[in-house]
């Protein structure tokens, strides 16, 4: 991945939006919608004060169908559309701007509009990168720019073996959980995969439990030090990997794809081959030995339960629709749809 510096004013910005030679990118944005008309017309007023903001991110690269070069706004798009609005007079200032508040665009004197679209804008350029090079990237800078959710601030706290087992998987399975739609690049961004990662782990030790900042923070301090089982974890979880994938190969846009089903799928599978803890009590289901005892057999039903979970179809799946409908994260949701899992997974 290479980054390069660059400068372009706010016009030069519109006319590569309008020849669409730059189109926003929202998936590694953790919000792409308005602003409210507080901190729009705020922002409006930094540009015509001529203080500076901060940069903002392209993604350049080359479209081999019109063999041009393409760019993509990664991040900024806030900041972009709401130039965009004010230039287009989609709104006025508020009186947040003192100087120019109730105005729009037009409503500027033509100087200070001339200064307005000749505004240069600090943009790093980013080149030969993948997805996973960027999102990488927007991981480490998050880290320190934006306010830490309960997943970065542990990988803030803890800097021992579980946190950087979990972060080391993450960055091997990006592709995974975006390429299955399991988890957006937003989300990604924000580490919601290390979040899941690990309560899929927390599963294997506590059994089916509600979700639980306090527990989660136990279990990187537990194994902070020393994580003899390393080996044990990191198989576990890839063999799920393996078997989602090829399972499911096929039909990536189900309701089998929602984090906390593939939670359920996971402890469903584990459960089956392994044994969770508490859970044969439970359930009355013994372990069987394996995952599941034929993925072909497996998938259709497993089909038709996402497609009952889809429409609130309850005629054949009532309980588990309803155990995917409201406090999905609670142990007794968990416990449901583990059970009506594992069951898809054994006849």
């Amino acid at each position: 991945m290479r980054m390069d510096e660059s400068r372009y004013s706010v016009a030069e910005i519109i006319e590569m939006l309008g020849r669409k030679d730059l189109v926003a990118n929202k998936e590694y944005q953790r919000g792409s919608g308005i602003w409210p008309a507080g901190p729009r017309s705020y922002f409006i007023d930094t540009v015509l004060s001529g203080f500076p903001f901060p940069k903002i991110y392209f993604y350049e690269y080359l479209d081999k169908a019109s063999r041009k070069t393409k760019r993509e706004l990664v991040d900024g798009q806030q900041r972009i559309s709401s130039i965009v609005s004010f230039v287009e007079d989609k709104f006025a200032l508020t009186s947040v701007s003192k100087k120019h508040a109730g105005m729009r665009f037009s409503d500027l004197q033509q100087e200070v509009q001339d200064e307005f679209l000749s505004y240069p804008v600090s943009v790093d350029v980013i080149r030969n990168a993948t997805r996973q090079d960027i999102l990488e990237m927007f991981k480490r800078m998050n880290a320190y720019t934006l306010p830490l959710n309960d997943a970065e601030k542990r990988h803030s706290t803890y800097q021992g073996e579980f946190k950087w087992m979990i972060n080391n998987f993450c960055t091997d399975n990006t592709e995974f959980f975006a390429g299955f739609n399991i988890l957006a690049s937003r989300s990604l961004v924000r580490m919601a995969d290390a979040e899941l990662l690990s309560e899929m782990i927390l599963a294997t030790e506590d059994g089916i439990t509600s979700s639980s900042t306090k527990k989660l923070n136990e279990l990187y301090e537990k194994y902070d030090e020393t994580l003899d089982n390393e080996g044990f974890l990191i198989a576990i979880l890839q063999e799920f990997i393996d078997f989602y994938a090829e399972l499911l190969i096929d039909n990536r846009d189900t309701f089998l794809s929602k984090p906390y089903v593939v939670h359920s799928l996971f402890c469903a599978t584990f459960h089956n081959k392994y044994g969770l803890p508490g859970f044969e009590q439970a359930s009355g289901l013994a372990p069987i030995g394996e995952l599941c005892e034929s993925k072909e057999r497996a998938l259709p039903k497993l089909l038709d339960m996402a497609y009952a979970h889809e429409t609130k179809d309850e005629t054949r799946y009532g309980d588990y629709v309803r155990a995917c409908s409201g406090g999905t994260n609670r142990a007794p949701n968990r416990q449901i749809r583990t059970m009506q899992l594992a069951l898809a997974l054994r006849t």
